[in-house]
């Protein structure tokens, strides 16, 4: 016999599950396609990624054959770029597989994979009884069931896991978890829930205890650390100087103008700069918010005669050719500052 729990969200679900093109297919790549994408990403946004990502790569075979400048070119401006670079990474490994793996802990093996991204394409592609735990899912457990264990917690997960997994109706499992995220993102809402349309009100331990608005309850996290980055776009008759981001920092693998920071190495670059040309401030302390730092950003432009002498690692690529370079979202935000005459190709206002 089925939990009220269960009847009550799976019913809402046939009048009210939202129609994405993702769930219209058994095929395992669109749906992580899908899932990778949205895990930062709201569906409005996410949506023409997605279908972006399908015009250009249709098979996991193409995403796997295509280089990584072109998978982090299509992937621009989405963010947390690790999750493109691991998408690239899964599809080679699901070529070498000879397909999509089928099994849970398979599918969990593949870069960039995790719990509930694994319990949520077995589900959706393959019909296996595997309750896929998202930020939604959390929301909505922790207020019905009046649950307040920190859900950034590892025993937070055990538990959850363990109280959807029971609710999961073994033959229903995609619909299910498809109803929770849903249910989650449209009526259970983080603020402003919608609890008088709701038809789990009468069981829900967060409504009748005025919790709402405390429930999930969440662990405070450390401090955001700020960063300061000058970017000077350097020019030189029609070509500009462009670095790969290394990795183990931010944006690993996209490309910026000339960077300095504030340290000796990068003052003296700096120096030997203003003797070569005309500096002009284009914009000061631009903010960009990343999830554990803020930047503030200073960006100027560098107008030479003759290509100055720049640190190891850049390259000079014509202007018209850098919209076929990945930046990060900071710089082409910068990069908007630039005189309207002299904006390079593919640049947006």
């Amino acid at each position: 016999m089925s939990n009220p729990f269960t009847t009550a969200l799976l019913r809402w679900y046939r009048n009210h599950g939202r129609d994405l093109p993702w769930r219209h297919t058994s095929d395992p790549y669109p749906i992580w396609l899908s899932e990778v994408i949205l895990q930062q990403t709201r569906i409005a946004q996410g949506l023409a990624y997605w279908e972006r990502f399908m015009e250009q790569f249709p098979t996991v075979e193409t995403l796997a054959a295509a280089s990584e400048d072109e998978v982090l070119r299509q992937w621009q401006g989405l963010g947390y770029y690790s999750r493109a670079r691991n998408l690239h990474a899964a599809a080679k490994q699901i070529v070498a597989m000879g397909g999509f793996p089928k099994k849970y802990e398979e599918i969990r093996q593949l870069k960039g994979v995790g719990d509930y991204t694994a319990a949520a394409i077995a589900s959706f592609a393959f019909g296996l009884p595997h309750a896929a735990i998202d930020g939604n899912a959390y929301r909505v457990l922790a207020r019905y069931y009046g649950i307040e264990t920190p859900i950034n917690t590892t025993t937070a997960k055990k538990e959850f896991a363990a109280v959807a997994q029971q609710l999961l109706p073994a033959r229903q499992a995609a619909d299910f978890n498809q109803a929770m995220m849903d249910f989650g993102a449209t009526l259970c809402t983080p603020t402003s829930p919608k609890c008088p349309e709701c038809p789990l009100a009468e069981g829900c331990e967060a409504l009748h205890s005025h919790r709402t608005d405390v429930l999930p309850v969440k662990q405070k996290t450390v401090k955001m650390a700020t960063r300061h980055f000058t970017f000077v776009y350097v020019r030189c008759q029609g070509e500009i100087a462009i670095m790969r981001r290394p990795a183990g920092d931010i944006w690993q693998g996209l490309w910026q103008p000339l960077l300095i920071e504030g340290d000796v190495n990068g003052e003296k670059v700096w120096h030997e700069l203003e003797e070569k040309g005309q500096f002009t401030l284009l914009a000061k302390n631009v903010k960009h918010v990343l999830t554990h730092r803020i930047i503030y950003a200073d960006f100027f432009l560098l107008e030479v005669a003759v290509k100055p002498s720049l640190p190891q690692g850049y390259v000079w690529t014509t202007e018209t050719d850098l919209c076929r370079y990945a930046l990060p979202r900071l710089v082409e935000r910068l990069l908007e500052h630039l005189p309207s005459s002299t904006m390079p190709a593919g640049a947006q206002r």
